[in-house]
């Protein structure tokens, strides 16, 4: 019996010059003022931005085989532009059409469709609440007379999709236009990923294959993959938080020099450097294909509990300046909360990992 591969948890030459396009391309176009603007206005998501990065980098297509025209590469390429992402932010539906819709269109061979995201001619979200968990039970629609009726809610990005991956009462999950559907807004405690509840009433869709594996499929990725984001996160708030620090003066002296705070910082430096084993681990596992659920079950198990404290630390310690609408921190601290139940909580995956090691509860 071979031994299995030790997972790569250091990044390649390639891995780090596409971090660097990415990060070079956000600094540019994703200034947090820019993000801030955008939140509170009525189009959220950035629309020149996810161009940039879908058309002009290819990025859309990271995951979808060449012959169909994406890039062919793997999870490990992919967390690397979703931790970018994180850290900035970015208002782009990348996580749920480049990543989730994307795995769920792979898992039913819907060349067609996969080669319409590659190409960035259409965004597509998977039409399952963000809260559910991989493996957890999900919504789906009726279909009659060969037409899908039902709401479903909470579907991430779905004011950015032109098509939804809408699971329905058969087993099936259907392609449908989003033009053939109602899409309304719901509140979000995160302004830069919205969501929504999308009414079919007679809608006709493509059937594309079981909805099931699809979803199951999707969702894991999805969870994995969030690590990355949950890691950008935390990085950019522990980075901009040690400059400030740097930076403000009180009692005459720099802040940053008093020892309890250094202390709060070096833990949470410590939860971070965790945090990005196990996203790298995961990304690496969905990879490579080992021991994956296990990989995943483990990211997400950690990285909500770290990304939302980076969050409330830098709040704290940015003081008044940090509780201001103007300054970043909030949309940090909101898009950290929600990640924490996105794809699934914590408990979830805890009591997921526990059931893969056959970890009885007490």
């Amino acid at each position: 019996m071979s031994a299995q591969p030790e997972p790569a948890l250091l990044h390649s030459e390639e891995e780090e010059a596409l971090r660097a396009a990415v990060r070079d391309l956000l600094t540019d176009h994703c200034d947090p003022a820019g993000v801030i603007a955008r939140s509170e206005s009525a189009a959220v998501h950035d629309v020149p931005l996810w161009k940039a990065l879908s058309d002009a980098m290819g990025l859309a297509g990271l995951l979808i085989p060449e012959e169909l025209g994406g890039q062919g590469a793997s999870h490990r390429e992919t967390a690397v532009v979703l931790e970018e992402l994180g850290r900035a932010v970015a208002p782009v539906p990348y996580l749920t059409s480049a990543v989730v819709a994307t795995e769920a269109l792979l898992a039913c061979g819907a060349d067609d469709l996969l080669g319409e995201l590659a190409s960035a001619a259409t965004v597509a979200a998977l039409a399952v609440g963000l809260h559910v968990a991989p493996g957890g039970a999900f919504a789906s629609v009726r279909l009659e007379d060969g037409t899908l009726h039902g709401e479903l809610t909470g579907i991430a990005d779905a004011s950015a999709a032109d098509v939804l991956l809408v699971p329905a009462d058969d087993g099936g999950l259907y392609a449908v236009r989003t033009a053939d559907a109602t899409v309304v807004p719901q509140v979000s405690l995160d302004l830069t990923r919205p969501v929504a509840r999308v009414a079919l009433d007679g809608a006709t869709g493509r059937r594309l294959g079981e909805a099931g594996p699809a979803v199951r499929r999707a969702l894991r990725t999805g969870a994995g993959l969030l690590a990355s984001e949950q890691l950008g996160l935390a990085d950019w708030l522990l980075t901009e938080t040690v400059r400030h620090l740097k930076e403000r003066r009180q009692f005459n002296r720099r802040v940053g020099g008093f020892q309890a705070l250094k202390h709060r910082l070096a833990r949470l430096w410590l939860e971070i450097a965790g945090l990005r084993a196990a996203a790298r681990n995961a990304a690496d596992a969905l990879a490579t294909g080992a021991d994956t659920d296990i990989a995943v079950a483990v990211a997400q198990a950690h990285a909500a509990r770290v990304a939302v404290h980076a969050a409330e630390e830098a709040l704290q310690l940015h003081g008044g300046i940090g509780m201001t609408w103007e300054h970043p921190v909030h949309l940090y601290l909101k898009r950290a909360k929600a990640d924490s139940i996105a794809y699934g909580t914590a408990g979830a995956h805890r009591e997921a990992l526990a059931a893969l090691v056959d970890l009885p509860a007490p």
